[in-house]
């Protein structure tokens, strides 16, 4: 049994919301459409006025193949086949005012392949209306709604989102992926002693547009950013630390100092490294908060905003209009590919360990490494040097070579030699897919864990691949080319040599028992194998598992106290929400699903 009771909870808005109680606990709901607190048409209306035109209604985006969604008709056979044709396209899904580029948080309750326009479609977990915002203006407009009404506010960039932060059921959401602005300077004037060369973009910019335009620039310059080119750079990635190609050598998303010159066996040109000694990355910061001011965020103004956005989560501090990050000379990059495929479980195990076991050599020689592991299939794809021609990154890899052949392991290999990140960027990365539905999970290993654990990782990677889970994997070592930084990602991030995501496939509109299940697989079995490899490692906010035990300490190690301290300063009233993030701890999606509320 559960009831509604209007109260007030008070605070800075005084918004009214809905007690529900639920087995004899009690919660301060956020405000639905059906409910008296919920704003009427009239209401909406005039925040339609007020963002100038640019609010609509929500609508999945399988929504062309039925004929009616919410009671809205909206059958369109012309741009059904345009959906159908684009769903998996990740592109198409990030420029979509709604939609989730993997599908299980969405509910998956509007399918694009009933081929039957008269079958039952709904929003699911999307929300209600959309905010399609084109000036800071229209944000704050958003936020100011949101938080006077007391309505679950979803701020979405690209959807690209593997935890469902960019879906909320009922919500208001505020699209930012039109905030393309791009600023180069080649001397940054900004707040600190930092005068390199430096970038503004607007939220919606992605990694791989970026990538071309630095890397049009007369020379060329380098932003580290995502591995995937659909990524936002000022976004989720950078708010929850952002880890890329370039990490291992030039710093996370949000750090980039370097105390050396010398790499691993590869010695890197000292004047590269001149104008990041010491500093961070992420300059600079424009920001709506929750109480609906525009504010900038450095070292000198809101000095614990900057902190807390450099890592702190994303959704949790505030709506980021655009960042401020250095950029980078350009260098000359080789790259390896590298396949092992083998029905022989005994060789192939022995395959992925000639390349895992060695992570540490590969982050202390500024490498980053990108693949895909399932049973009996490795894909490298590629493993990045910077700095490197093709002679100097076979001799760092030579090792793993000689232990392949050593152990009878067949593969397949090709190295490539490129001028630049930007040409190895585009001639060896491959462009991924959307529209899967799948839990993910996820750690971070670190190099003491590489160094005295690597046998027991390997058998944990075993152990996910064995229970149908998949891994996607990132060879990365931030503290390599940035140990001195001051953010607030987890610090293992800084000890790190190795991140692995998790993945197991399983649909959004599957049987509550079936996503137990998956659910379970994922924290208790392929998650628990994982951390009990790595009692040095921890977890990753923007890639791991919604149900990771203590994500506190988890996702932000000892600096989960001051973020906590912070969210109570800049958001006390909770209007952005983002699941195991700081502060949430006390807040609850009920109701199979839906309801978003606090406990009381």
């Amino acid at each position: 049994m559960w009831q509604f009771i209007s109260l007030l909870v008070l605070g800075a808005s005084a918004a009214s919301a809905t007690l529900v109680i639920r087995q004899s606990q009690a919660y301060a709901c956020k405000c639905y459409a059906g409910e008296s607190c919920f704003p009427n048409t009239s209401a909406w209306q005039a925040l339609n006025t007020t963002v100038q035109g640019n609010l609509q209604v929500a609508l999945p985006p399988a929504a062309p193949c039925f004929n009616s969604v919410a009671g809205i008709q909206t059958y369109d056979a012309n741009r059904c086949q345009q959906v159908r044709s684009s769903f998996s396209n990740q592109q198409w899904t990030t420029d979509h005012p709604i939609a989730n580029m993997w599908t299980y948080w969405t509910n998956e309750t509007c399918s694009l392949y009933s081929f039957n326009p008269s079958a039952t479609c709904t929003r699911g977990y999307y929300g209600d209306y959309v905010i399609m915002a084109k000036t800071r203006e229209h944000i704050q407009a958003g936020v100011d709604f949101a938080r006077d009404r007391n309505l679950r506010l979803v701020i979405r960039n690209t959807g690209h989102d593997f935890m469902g932060r960019s879906t909320g059921y009922g919500s208001l959401i505020i699209n930012t992926h039109s905030f393309k602005s791009v600023s180069f300077t080649t001397q940054y004037a900004g707040p600190g002693s930092y005068r390199g060369g430096a970038v503004t973009v607007g939220a919606g910019i992605q990694v791989r547009e970026l990538y071309r335009l630095a890397n049009a620039r007369s020379p060329p310059v380098v932003v580290v950013g995502g591995e995937c080119p659909t990524v936002g750079l000022a976004g989720g990635y950078i708010q929850g630390g952002g880890h890329g190609p370039m990490s291992s050598f030039y710093g996370m998303g949000t750090s980039s100092s370097c105390s050396g010159s010398l790499l691993g066996d590869i010695l890197v040109d000292a004047d590269i490294f001149t104008s990041i000694t010491g500093a961070d990355n992420a300059l600079s910061f424009e920001v709506v908060t929750a109480s609906g001011e525009f504010v900038t965020a450095n070292e000198v103004e809101n000095p614990d905003l900057f902190w807390a956005l450099k890592g702190g989560g994303p959704s949790t501090f505030g709506v980021v209009v655009s960042v401020t990050v250095k950029t980078f000379p350009e260098v000359r990059t080789s790259g390896v590919s590298l396949d092992i495929s083998s029905t022989n479980s005994a060789v192939f195990w022995q395959g992925v360990a000639a390349l895992h076991d060695l992570s540490n050599r590969w982050v202390e020689n500024g490498m980053f490494v990108y693949y895909e592991l399932s049973n009996g299939r490795l894909h490298v794809q590629p493993m990045v040097g910077p700095n490197m021609t093709a002679s100097q990154i076979n001799a760092v890899v030579q090792p793993m070579f000689d232990r392949l052949r050593s152990q009878n392991v067949p593969f397949t290999t090709q190295t490539r030699e490129f001028p630049t990140f930007f040409d190895l960027y585009i001639g060896m990365f491959e462009d991924e897919g959307a529209g899967v539905s799948a839990l993910t999970g996820g750690r971070i290993f670190s190099r003491q864990d590489i160094s005295s654990n690597a046998a027991r990782i390997i058998q944990a990677y075993q152990t996910v691949t064995n229970n149908g889970a998949f891994i996607v994997g990132h060879i990365v070592g931030p503290g390599t080319g940035a140990p001195v930084v001051d953010n607030a990602i987890h610090p293992v991030w800084r000890n790190a040599a190795s991140f692995s995501i998790t993945s197991y496939a399983v649909a959004g509109n599957a049987a509550l028992s079936e996503k137990a299940r998956a659910q379970n697989i994922i924290t208790n079995v392929v998650g628990r194998a994982l951390r009990d490899a790595s009692p040095n490692g921890g977890a990753y906010v923007n890639e791991g598992d919604l149900e990771e035990p203590n994500w506190q300490q988890a996702y932000w190690g000892s600096n989960y106290p001051r973020l906590y301290e912070l969210k109570q300063k800049w958001d006390p009233n909770g209007v952005f929400y983002a699941r195991t993030t700081p502060g949430t701890e006390n807040w609850e999606v009920i109701d199979y699903g839906t309801r978003l509320c606090k406990r009381l």
